[in-house]
């Protein structure tokens, strides 16, 4: 799990400059707990100005601490990330929940989808929406 410590070191490794406004926006993504939406942030960090939120949020992403979720509605939401590097999504067309899959599902037919098209994929997203468990066991 991520930590302000361990942002604020990361963004230094990579010669970011730690402003208020970014520290603010960080802040702000860790107080979160689930999914939440850069107009949550927004209206969390007073002052910041909404350029900046998305621009952090975008780094945070790229960088592997905060994922994009995209939920059943078609919203997108993010949340602090709980496993590095590349992974996928269960979503929960009930209660919203979300969880992590540890590893790329998709890498085998990435390759063969690449070797019959001819076409370089450079990346991917994919979620998977259905009922978790506790909303399963609920309406049973």
């Amino acid at each position: 799990m991520h930590n302000l410590k361990s942002i604020v070191q990361r963004l230094e490794a990579r010669k970011y400059r730690i402003t208020p406004a970014r520290l603010a926006v960080v802040t702000a993504v860790l107080e979160r707990s689930g999914h939440f939406s850069v107009d949550d942030i927004v209206g969390r960090v007073p002052g910041v100005g909404r350029a900046t939120v998305f621009r952090t949020m975008k780094l945070l992403s790229e960088m592997g601490m905060l994922c994009r979720v995209l939920l059943e509605d078609g919203s997108l939401s993010y949340r602090v990330s709980r496993h590095q590097g590349h992974h996928h999504h269960l979503v929960c067309v009930s209660c919203a929940s979300v969880q992590e899959l540890d590893a790329c599902i998709a890498s085998d037919m990435l390759g063969d989808l690449a070797r019959s098209t001819g076409f370089q994929i450079e990346g991917h997203w994919l979620e998977f929406f259905g009922r978790c468990a506790a909303c399963r066991n609920s309406v049973a």
